[in-house]
């Protein structure tokens, strides 16, 4: 069927396959030239026998073209696949279907292997449909179609939908940052800042997606990982634009579909409703019953909760990261309807435990700006507390928090200190397995019994101790001041 040495085939197959799989290696010369040979090769004879041998060359290769290739190696090869369609998409066959109608990208992979294959008669071949299908000249018009919409996405019509290369990309790259763990060349701050600026430009028909991988990043925006006001500012700008396109939503829908409620999940979705090509996946999904309807996850008045819901999120959190951080509310938290500290449940939160992770930022601050106001016994507790929390701070201490602490610290590294200690025995360690019973036993001994040996009173409240804490906490919430908070 080709006039191709099969061994010749099978190298050329294979380099093809190494394209696919190293597509975002920008301007490769020998990438680029690989490429240009095969559309130079079905160029030169776009309706013969071979034709499907390079229309499905270009069809592996394609993704590299949506990345950086040499300059006119897009248009190059786009001009032979346009010519293999209008060669080859009107000849006559007796074809129900044709195997490129049910072609995704997933398939792709196989191309390669596939193509040696179906070049060889002699070779086993364990495909669903025949050969005869496959090399059929209408089947080979369609693939130069799936080879032209992968390059451009979009530009031609009657070929099953695919996710564009770019979104792949995009959503592989939020996948990953949204589990924990971004790819080396992921800068956070730029990726995230780039998903609101899609939502505040995007069009209408793309906006609900764009709004959906917002609320996907929000979640970890909101986290403390993100320590640059401005990506908050940014998605916050960008959900207060798109609310008015929602404002006379209505809908008679009676329910609305349940949103992943992980962060990768929910990127993945947004991501696949930000394109036709997407959207057009996502139904395919529909009809086979995997999930709900398109319009109950789009509906306008669906958007708009979701957008208020990430905007209250957002204005809260910003407020709390980068703002005037309110802890009024911890005094019903810590203090005993006389005024006098609950020692024991602050004493429990400043233990290594991940649920005390929720209450560090806010202890911490609230024990440094009630510091000055305290008493002599009130004192050692409160700056433990606020030096504790600041280590168990996940996963790191916001800006609003670590001013707050560090004008406590700072006034007490400030403040004079005997040139020696008053008392005999040594200074408590800031480790929990003392504070869990020294703590307790000097603020509140009526309570808290001696548990063996215990530090004096003097000791607890020595100012060189105090000051020996409040260096080691400015050492360690110093980096986080430097920060740039714009």
């Amino acid at each position: 069927m080709t006039d191709i040495d099969i061994t010749l085939l099978e190298e050329l197959a294979g380099y093809w396959d190494g394209v696919r799989e190293d597509y975002q290696d920008s301007r490769n010369d020998e990438y680029d030239k690989a490429v240009s040979n095969c559309a130079a090769r079905l160029a030169g004879d776009p309706g013969g026998g071979s034709a499907f041998v390079w229309t499905l060359g270009l069809v592996v290769m394609a993704p590299y073209l949506t990345w950086l290739p040499g300059e006119g190696v897009v248009p190059h090869a786009m001009a032979a696949l346009k010519a293999a369609d209008t060669a080859l998409r009107e000849r006559p066959c007796a074809h129900e279907s044709h195997p490129y109608a049910n072609h995704d990208s997933g398939d792709d992979m196989y191309l390669a292997e596939q193509l040696t294959q179906l070049a060889d008669d002699t070779a086993e071949w364990n495909e669903d449909r025949p050969r005869v299908e496959w090399r059929c000249p209408r089947n080979v018009a369609g693939f130069a179609r799936i080879a032209m919409d992968i390059v451009e996405p979009g530009s031609v019509t009657d070929i099953p939908p695919r996710l564009p290369m770019e979104d792949r990309s995009t959503m592989e790259t939020l996948t990953a940052l949204l589990h924990g763990y971004p790819k080396p060349w992921t800068d956070i701050d730029e990726e995230i800042s780039s998903q609101a600026w899609n939502l505040a430009g995007a069009d209408p028909e793309n906006r609900p997606g764009h709004l959906l991988i917002v609320r996907a990043v929000t979640w970890y925006a909101v986290s403390g990982m993100v320590r640059t006001k401005s990506v908050l500012d940014s998605l916050v700008d960008a959900v207060e634009r798109t609310l008015p396109h929602f404002a006379d939503a209505a809908c008679g829908h009676d329910w609305h579909a349940n949103l992943p409620d992980s962060g990768p999940d929910a990127a993945e979705l947004g991501v696949m409703l930000s394109s036709p090509g997407g959207r057009g996946v996502y139904e395919l999904s529909h009809r086979e019953g995997r999930v709900p309807p398109l319009e109950k996850v789009v509906c306008p008045v669906f958007m708009t909760e979701v957008a208020e819901e990430s905007l209250s999120v957002l204005r809260k959190r910003r407020e709390e990261l980068f703002g005037h951080r309110d802890t009024s509310h911890a005094d019903a938290e810590y203090l005993r309807a006389d005024e006098r500290l609950e020692i024991e449940k602050i004493v429990e939160r400043l233990d290594y435990k991940g649920w005390n992770e929720q209450y560090a930022d806010d202890l911490g601050l609230w024990a440094a700006r009630r510091y000055e106001q305290a008493d002599e016994r009130e004192r050692p507790v409160l700056l433990l507390a606020a030096h504790r929390a600041m280590k168990i701070s996940y996963p790191s201490p916001p800006r609003s928090v670590v001013r707050g602490v560090l004008a406590t610290m700072r006034a007490v590294a400030a403040a004079p200190r005997p040139p020696k200690c008053r008392h005999e025995d040594g200074h408590p360690t800031p480790e929990y397995a003392e504070l869990r019973s020294g703590l307790l036993h000097f603020y509140a001994p009526a309570e808290f019994p001696p548990a063996g040996e215990q530090r004096s009173a003097e000791a607890w409240t020595c100012p060189r101790f105090a000051g020996a804490i409040a260096e080691e906490c400015i050492r360690d919430l110093d980096k986080y001041e430097d920060e740039d908070d714009s």
